[in-house]
């Protein structure tokens, strides 16, 4: 993303003419190269040899890195996001064909991306409903292979959002295996209770006040270790009782085949599979959409949380 800077440094009043010189925003203000945040220069170095797929939604929805380009958009339109222009939808979604590149391989995994939502349960007895940010269609399951989303259960504060990592793929033997990674928003008191009685992992809440701002949200599995992680703004939210699945043991990740991005939306609710009331597209925005068939080291997230905040 490119800025110009114009500093008129002689001023020719006979003849009017006044002479200008161009900055980047990867300059300083002389003109030298920005310092390297956790080792890098731009976003686009974490990860790079591992990236599956980028969408920097400025314009047209196309996946940078295959030239994929939407196979149906609704209720999207493209204006000022986190970084440059991003995706903006009213209740809608963009649905991608299958990129045949992104499918698991190492049996690692990262997800990242922009996001502003708002929390969908502003009263007690409200309908609440999900803010789909990322899925992957796929597998015997409403949500897919995959899905990250905005969760509001009962929160009523407008500015609390819970978010959530659902997912159902093949385990070793072929068969599938479900879990989901979850953020507290606050300690309820068979959280606590758990923890005084020395149940381990301990429970942690995390309050995610992020509702109508941009926040930088982050799903990381662990094949080693059948470890599902959730980050928001580069710091880790997701409860750590509930992070570990499957004993610790290996399980890489595999999705279900064929497998295809929908930005906003549920597989399930574009292909009309599924009509509960919770199961609607999204009215917010999102930017930045990055896959990697690695794990991310929490390291890596924050510098690309502030690489990615400052630009860059």
């Amino acid at each position: 993303m490119k800025t110009i800077k114009f500093f008129a440094y002689s001023l020719m009043i006979t003849s009017g003419i006044v002479l200008t010189s161009c900055g980047s925003d990867d300059d300083g203000d002389g003109g030298e190269p920005l310092p390297p945040i956790g080792g890098y220069n731009s976003a686009d170095e974490v990860g790079a040899a591992d990236l599956l797929a980028y969408f920097p939604l400025n314009a047209d929805g196309k996946e940078s890195i295959s030239g994929t380009m939407p196979s149906n958009s609704v209720g999207a339109t493209y204006a000022a996001g986190a970084k440059g222009n991003g995706l903006m939808l009213t209740n809608g979604y963009v649905d991608y064909p299958a990129i045949p590149a992104i499918q698991p391989t190492t049996g690692n995994f990262t997800v990242s991306c922009w996001a502003k939502v708002s929390n969908t349960k502003t009263a007690p007895d409200a309908e609440s409903w999900i803010s789909p940010l990322i899925s992957f269609s796929g597998a015997e399951s409403v949500v897919g292979n995959l899905a990250i989303f905005g969760n509001t259960h009962g929160l009523t504060s407008s500015d609390s959002i819970q978010m959530k990592a659902q997912y159902f793929f093949k385990n070793p033997e072929g068969t599938g295996f479900g879990g989901d990674a979850v953020n507290m928003t606050k300690m309820e008191q068979w959280m606590i209770d758990d923890n005084a009685n020395g149940v381990q992992p301990q429970h942690a809440a995390f309050a995610n006040k992020i509702g109508g701002q941009w926040a930088h949200v982050v799903f990381t599995w662990e094949g080693a270790t059948g470890t599902a992680r959730l980050y928001v703004n580069g710091t880790k939210i997701s409860n750590p009782a509930w992070e570990v699945r499957f004993q610790g043991n290996a399980m890489p990740m595999a999705f279900f085949t064929p497998s295809r991005v929908t930005l906003g939306a549920l597989a399930s609710f574009v292909d009309g599979t599924n009509s509960d009331a919770w199961n609607k597209p999204l009215t917010g925005g999102l930017d930045e959409v990055r896959i990697w068939k690695k794990m991310l080291s929490s390291a890596d997230i924050n510098s690309l949380y502030e690489l990615e905040k400052a630009g860059r």
